[in-house]
C-alpha cells in the first residue's frame, strides 16, 4: 500500500480553530470532509517547510510560532499515511481558498459538528482533550 507522509496546521485566532472544508471527490471518504489544513511533504522538505508552504499555497497565509503536537497514523482505502499536526499563529495575510470549498472558525466545543475526515479525527480529539 503507497505510504504517504502529511502534515496539517491547527491555526487558532480568539479561542477558536480554523477547520476547512475539502471539495466533492469521486473518493466518498475524503468527499467534502472537513480538515485542518495542510498537504504533502516535498522531497528535501522538512516538516515545518511543507508546512509554511502549503498553507501559502492553499489559504495565501504566512504561518509562525510552529510547534509539533501529534502525529497520527491512518490507513485509507488506497493508501496510508502519517499526519504530522503541529500549532501555529498567522503572521500575515489574508485567507483565500485556493483548494477548498468552505471554511469556518470553530470553537473545541463545536468541533464535534462537523463531518471530519477520518484521518483528522484524532486531532480533534486531542484538541478536545489538550487545550
Amino acid at each position: 500500500m503507497k505510504k504517504i507522509e502529511v502534515v496539517a496546521a491547527i491555526i487558532k485566532s480568539e479561542h477558536k480553530v480554523l477547520c476547512v472544508q475539502r471539495p466533492k471527490y469521486s473518493k466518498r471518504y475524503i468527499s467534502l470532509k472537513w480538515e485542518f489544513p495542510g498537504g504533502k511533504i516535498e522531497c528535501g522538505e522538512t516538516n515545518e517547510e511543507a508546512l509554511k508552504r502549503e498553507i501559502k499555497e492553499e489559504l495565501t497565509l504566512d504561518i509562525g510560532e510552529i510547534q509539533y503536537r501529534l502525529t497520527v497514523d491512518h490507513s485509507n482505502p488506497d493508501f496510508h499515511l502519517n499526519l504530522h499536526v503541529f500549532s501555529c499563529s498567522v503572521s500575515s495575510g489574508v485567507i483565500f481558498l485556493n483548494e477548498h470549498v468552505a471554511m469556518k472558525w470553530t470553537t473545541i466545543g463545536d468541533l464535534t459538528q462537523l463531518d471530519w475526515a477520518a484521518a483528522d479525527i484524532p486531532v480533534m480529539e486531542f484538541l478536545q482533550t489538550s487545550f
